[in-house]
């Protein structure tokens, strides 16, 4: 039986393996976590690893790095989980393999990094662009996936208003919202990387098509589908998805596009992330 979960609640607010050795890292988190490289697909892939217990991946939205999507619940899901965060093609420290990208191939990147870390299955976090790329790992390599959260997932283009498409057509680099530029430059200051990040992403959506129902249809793995309800993606839209995921759960959250995550352009100091975390740990843990 599907549950429709509506918040009202107002929140107060390699077989190659790695190519580095594994380093211990302190950085934004202020606690210790490892990190390296891992040869994938022709991409060495940064990635971190936070705490200890059951596996969650976390996939990151589009010109983001590990930091400017999930600083601010990454402390807190390592309390009692193994938290996988990678860097996806192009973005932050992961190198560029000189091709467009796509969300197909994100997900087969993810795929061959977990084979490498010896993680047999997961639970998904995903986020934006991540949310889409973790819907494809889940239909692309379901053995990989446990449980699936995908917070503002796109599937479909009328998913969200007709402005949003005008605006991609003409992205430009100076569009870019600030706080993303300075996190990438922090991690891999090269503009000229930067650029190439930008213009791989927008491209990806200028170019992006619907996912087949059929496609959508075929997810067997528990999903929770979470939106905004100012996001940019529309809350009728992640309706239309529950409906379609055979085994799904829907939470529409206050607030806007990664704002219940902590996302950088979003952050707000009043929003209380550990409240999401519980709704996420309740559906995770069932």
């Amino acid at each position: 039986m599907k549950n429709l979960i509506f918040l009202s609640i107002i929140l107060v607010a390699c077989s190659s393996t790695e190519t580095n050795q594994t380093a211990v890292s302190k950085n934004s988190y202020s606690t210790a976590f490892s990190s390296g490289y891992s040869e994938v697909n022709e991409l060495s892939m940064y990635y971190e690893i936070h705490g200890t217990g059951d596996p969650i991946v976390l996939i990151h939205g589009g010109g983001s790095t590990i930091e400017t999507n999930w600083s601010q619940i990454i402390p807190i899901l390592a309390t009692n989980r193994k938290v996988i965060a990678m860097e996806l093609q192009a973005h932050g420290r992961t190198d560029d393999r000189g091709t467009d990208t796509s969300f197909e191939q994100d997900a087969d990147d993810i795929s061959i990094l977990l084979a490498n870390l010896a993680i047999e299955k997961a639970d998904i976090l995903g986020f934006s662009n991540g949310a889409t790329t973790a819907l494809l790992l889940s239909f692309r390599h379901p053995n990989q996936v446990n449980k699936l959260i995908a917070v503002s997932p796109l599937a479909k283009r009328n998913g969200v208003p007709d402005f949003f498409w005008d605006f991609m057509k003409s992205a430009n680099l100076e569009n870019m919202p600030k706080p993303l530029q300075v996190g990438f430059l922090k991690v891999t200051p090269d503009s000229t990387r930067l650029q190439i990040m930008h213009d791989r992403d927008a491209k990806r959506m200028v170019n992006f098509e619907d996912i087949p129902n059929t496609l959508l249809q075929s997810i067997k793995a528990p999903t929770l589908l979470v939106v905004g309800d100012k996001d940019v993606i529309l809350p009728t839209h992640i309706l239309e998805m529950h409906q379609l995921l055979p085994n799904s759960e829907m939470a529409v959250l206050p607030g806007t596009h990664g704002e219940c995550i902590g996302e950088i352009t979003t952050l707000n100091p009043d929003y209380k992330q550990q409240y999401i975390l519980e709704l996420f740990e309740e559906f995770l843990n069932k």
